[in-house]
């Protein structure tokens, strides 16, 4: 009966919000059905109802993982903005901002990249979650080259996304390192010197362009 699935749909929710919860703060080997049930306030038996075995809400989770870390959703005042770079460059910061402040998120986002290692699905989903993350920054790198050609000579829109994309998880990884002294305002200054450090002008050309694309 239609009626009878939501109930059920819930609960599986309210599993994987406890299996987040209980992986974030104690990984992968901690996430446990026991564990799971606890943290949910469910029975054990319920939650095997819903997972079989831990593999299944392994597996699960890392959907979850994935969906909320890298679905690129741009808020509406970014997306209105009239200027195509302030466009790329606001969704750059916005990203910055989201996956900086979530330090554990990425903590267990690099667990489920070391187990794919040995799993063939997991790295699978993975590497389909960071290409499809990539893509959708590459839209934006293609209105900016668009819009302003001559100022990004000899710059791909593969290239101007892949820095972009480079930018945020660097960001994130140094937030999740050491979360307590992260100051993201130097982040972006220090990445932005960097490439925008005048040297030989063949060089140094590509650098200073991808470096007008850093929000500061």
């Amino acid at each position: 009966m239609p009626g009878q699935k939501a109930p059920e749909e819930t609960r599986r929710e309210q599993i994987l919000t406890a299996a987040h919860t209980v992986a974030s703060r104690h990984g992968i080997d901690g996430l446990t059905v026991r564990a799971v049930a606890s943290r949910a306030k469910l029975s054990h038996g319920l939650v095997l109802f819903h997972f079989k075995r831990k593999d299944e809400l392994v597996t699960a989770l890392l959907d979850r993982v994935l969906e909320t870390t890298f679905l690129l959703t741009v808020s509406e005042q970014v997306l209105e903005l009239p200027d195509a770079r302030d466009r790329f460059v606001a969704a750059i910061r916005q990203e910055m901002d989201r996956l900086s402040q979530e330090p554990r998120r990425m903590r267990l986002f690099f667990e489920y990249w070391a187990l794919g290692s040995r799993h063939s699905r997991v790295r699978t989903k993975v590497s389909t979650a960071l290409s499809s993350y990539r893509a959708a920054f590459r839209t934006f790198a293609e209105d900016v080259l668009r819009t302003d050609a001559s100022r990004f000579s000899d710059v791909t829109p593969e290239g101007l996304a892949a820095i972009a994309v480079s930018l945020i998880y660097g960001c994130a990884v140094q937030a999740m390192i050491d979360p307590a002294g992260f100051d993201i305002s130097a982040y972006r200054a220090s990445a932005q010197g960097v490439l925008g450090h005048s040297g030989t002008r063949a060089t140094k050309r590509g650098p200073r362009v991808l470096a007008a694309a850093i929000p500061a």
